[in-house]
């Protein structure tokens, strides 16, 4: 194999290689609640291209898969990377705020979006439309969704979810 071909090949697998170590992936698990029925099981898994900061989250329920963006929170987190977050939801999750429980903390709307808070928001669905919303508190903010956190999803029709991204 002549020199050139040699680092031809060398740079190609090396681009590939490069590549595949820019995504990132995680899985956790969780409980489906609903009302006058025993917990059931969830997983959830996502990709991320850049670290965790956005991504694809898929979330496997016994009766169906929903799948869909995540964002992670930070202060360059602009309005337009929200907005898909809201479809099928009132504008800005208003009924069901992140800043209303006291175990996530106490965040306003206006330092929800300016401030790293270390939340991950997800908007999901399944091929038949339902939605799934997911809010997540982040264990380690600077490690992304790799450094894994608790959260909780709720689906259309009052059914929750607690779940938990595991460290990876």
């Amino acid at each position: 194999m002549s020199a050139i071909r040699f680092v031809h090949v060398l740079t190609a697998l090396t681009l590939a290689v490069a590549g595949c170590a820019t995504t990132t992936a995680g899985m956790g698990g969780g409980d489906l609640h609903a009302q006058g029925r025993p917990e059931v099981p969830v997983l959830f898994s996502w990709t991320s291209p850049d670290g965790g900061i956005n991504g694809n989250m898929v979330a496997t329920l016994p009766d169906a898969t929903f799948t869909g963006p995540f964002v992670q929170i930070t202060q360059e987190t602009r309005r337009e990377a929200l907005l898909p977050l809201w479809t099928g939801w009132n504008e800005g999750w208003n009924d069901w705020p992140y800043w209303s429980r006291p175990t996530l903390g106490p965040y306003d709307s206006v330092r929800f979006t300016r401030v790293y808070s270390g939340k991950v928001v997800a908007n999901l669905r399944d091929v038949g439309g339902r939605s799934m919303r997911c809010r997540f508190h982040l264990d380690d903010p600077a490690r992304g969704m790799s450094g894994g956190g608790l959260g909780e999803c709720q689906l259309a029709g009052g059914r929750s979810v607690d779940a938990i991204i595991n460290r990876s």
